[in-house]
């Protein structure tokens, strides 16, 4: 008796396995996304409307056009979202709307100074959305590579910023920014 007890977990715990597995793929033939009054994005999936939907990007600073999870606010998801390719036009240009306002990160073009102190570094740069001055906690991975030449800066208050090309600083921004790498 212990034994078909043990089975039949062991099948159970299979099959919520199985059931955990499985992606709902969303494509424009499964799904209809639209914009409401509030701006909010919502989507229709077999005939089911979820109001509010939130695009989470499984690679927001490599790729984020792949893999997007689609959730709704109590993070329960809905979907995966293999290409935006996948959609047409108009789609796309909904859903990279709402993707760029998830991860909006300015580009720093130019830095004009760094300094520390206690911890903390204070940064004065130009971002593709202007003069931007934002104090960043030393270590603790708010200033890291993404890949060899891109960085992702996190300051004190969660606002992210991105320098695209390390190799495009001069060597003076280049030694400071060097300074606050972890």
């Amino acid at each position: 008796m212990a034994k078909l007890n043990i089975e039949r977990q062991s099948h159970e715990s299979k099959s919520d396995l199985a059931e955990a597995a499985k992606i709902n793929y969303l494509t424009e033939q499964n799904a209809m996304f639209v914009e409401n009054d509030g701006r909010m994005l919502s989507v229709h999936v077999e005939q089911k409307v979820y109001s509010a939907v939130y695009l989470y990007c499984s690679f927001p600073h490599r790729n984020n056009r792949i893999f997007i999870s689609v959730r709704t606010d109590e993070n329960e998801e809905i979907g995966i979202i293999k290409s935006l390719d996948d959609f047409s036009d108009k789609i796309i240009c909904l859903l990279e709307e709402h993707i760029n306002l998830r991860y909006f990160a300015p580009e720093i073009i130019k830095v004009n100074k760094i300094t520390e102190e206690f911890g903390y570094s204070y940064w004065e740069t130009e971002t593709t959305s202007g003069n931007c001055y934002f104090t960043v906690r030393m270590g603790k991975g708010n200033v890291t590579a993404v890949t060899a030449v891109k960085i992702l800066i996190t300051d004190v208050d969660g606002n992210r910023f991105i320098i695209k090309d390390l190799t495009a600083l001069t060597d003076k921004e280049y030694r400071m920014v060097e300074m606050c790498m972890t």
